[in-house]
């Protein structure tokens, strides 16, 4: 519908909170100096009678201009559904050096390269062209097809899509693009809606497929209005320890596929490698069997990921026993170390340091890997090593009850696959056991400590 203007308002270039009248403090964000004049737009009433699209019936519809398109990119097609669609813009948020920009770069040659006729726009608002091909030169992302362009003006990029036609446009980042038309400074509220509102109506007519690299604040969240995730298509976040090579790829929203799938990836000094099977870099190498190791299968979404805990138990003097925990959550750890002081009956707890933390740098945030986390504290504190080729998970509550989790079929396949022998699993899962595998099921914590450590 068409809109025009009428009276003035008043918006917060911080959270897009408005008001009537101006007060010097916002009163969503408890900002100051934030909340400046508006032009208030209100919608007009009036149906058209020019209709550029006429309604269709749903089975008039032709889906095949919406087919997946493989990137060649393993990963991160997985967490796509299939690959980029036309016309779809994608969101992809994460910290500062995680990975973002050498991530997408080679995403465009990848495209550039599977598609020559068709051409690849990145458009970088915090680089200079020069600087993204020393990127590109370093990680082998070059392309015949590929375009750079340093633009931090709405309309320049906008001239830049019509020039080159492409078939994906890369924008890094929508934070730093800005039109001279609208009132605020480049990543305010307002000028973030009017950016990417510009950017998905040009996707939508041309039928290009559009990445949009966002920033995030200190609290983790996407910055900008909330609306912002609305508006695009997929939101995805690019998650990494900046002391870990491993990145994750998880789509927070996905209107073309899942959102409980995970990607992968590998930084290396030549950029971003898919991992197809990650396993391998969450448990050690030591082939010994050594006391307070214990490894467990977590659930990345529909992806199951081995993970190794260790814990050491030390004899402290203090009056408050240290306790540190590294990749897990740590008041989840001292939860189990009570139960396993109280239920399990292991005294030795209670005047001794524990430190727990996983193997590689992966966190671990589920409850699944509470059992594997008991089990690798009692054998550091007993000075018993667990058994080759073993596994446990389950969670574990404070009664000291284990209950069965998620995807217990999909873990116990990946056991097996990796060549694992015998696993201790929450009670009614031996149904879900595939062949190979030896299954002990137990329904306490200190019925799982008796059947492996033996008598305590």
């Amino acid at each position: 519908m068409a809109k025009k203007k009428t009276s003035a308002g008043f918006e917060c270039t911080e959270c897009g909170w408005q008001t009537v009248k101006w007060v010097g403090r916002c009163l969503q964000c408890q900002a100051w100096g934030t909340v400046v004049e508006k032009g208030v737009v209100k919608a007009s009433t009036t149906p058209s009678r020019n209709l550029t699209a006429p309604a269709q019936t749903i089975a008039e519809v032709d889906s095949s201009v919406a087919e997946f398109r493989p990137t060649g990119i393993g990963e991160l097609d997985r967490v796509l559904g299939g690959g980029l669609v036309p016309g779809a813009v994608i969101l992809i948020a994460g910290e500062p050096g995680v990975g973002k920009s050498t991530l997408l770069l080679q995403t465009a040659c990848a495209v550039a390269r599977k598609n020559v006729s068709a051409p690849v726009l990145y458009l970088t608002g915090e680089e200079s062209a020069a600087q993204v091909k020393k990127r590109a030169e370093r990680t082998n992302a070059l392309a015949e097809g590929l375009y750079l362009a340093a633009e931090s003006d709405l309309a320049q990029a906008l001239g830049q899509i019509e020039e080159v036609s492409p078939q994906l446009t890369i924008m890094d980042s929508v934070q730093t693009l800005s039109s001279a038309e609208i009132d605020g400074a480049a990543g305010g509220v307002t000028q973030i809606r009017e950016v990417t509102a510009s950017m998905i109506e040009a996707a939508k007519r041309r039928n290009m497929t559009t990445i949009l690299v966002g920033h995030v604040t200190k609290d983790g969240g996407i910055a900008g209005p909330r609306m912002l995730e609305h508006l695009v298509d997929v939101v995805c976040q690019f998650e990494g320890d900046r002391h870990s090579r491993l990145r994750l790829l998880r789509a927070v929203k996905n209107r073309y596929g899942p959102t409980d799938d995970v990607g992968c990836f590998d930084l290396t000094e030549n950029g971003l490698e898919s991992l197809a099977d990650p396993s391998g870099l969450f448990v050690s190498a030591v082939t010994e069997r050594v006391p307070g190791a214990c490894i467990t299968i977590t659930l990345e979404g529909r992806r199951p990921l081995t993970a190794e805990v260790q814990a050491l138990v030390a004899e402290s003097t203090a009056a408050q026993p240290r306790r540190a925990v590294s990749g897990l959550d740590s008041p989840r750890v001292s939860m189990l170390l009570a139960v396993l002081q109280r239920r399990a009956k292991l005294a030795v707890l209670m005047k001794s340091e524990a430190y727990v933390a996983t193997v590689g740098g992966v966190k671990i945030t589920e409850p699944a890997a509470d059992l594997a986390v008991a089990m690798a504290v009692a054998s550091a504190a007993l000075e018993k090593p667990l058994p080759n080729r073993f596994l446990a998970f389950g969670e574990v509550g404070l009664a000291g009850e284990v209950r069965p989790v998620a995807g217990i079929k999909r873990r116990l396949q990946e056991a097996a696959r990796l060549g694992f022998t015998h696993a201790i699993v929450p009670r009614g899962a031996a149904e879900d056991a595939p062949d190979g595998i030896r299954i002990r099921e137990v329904s306490s914590l200190p019925e799982a400590l008796d059947l492996i450590l033996g008598d305590r």
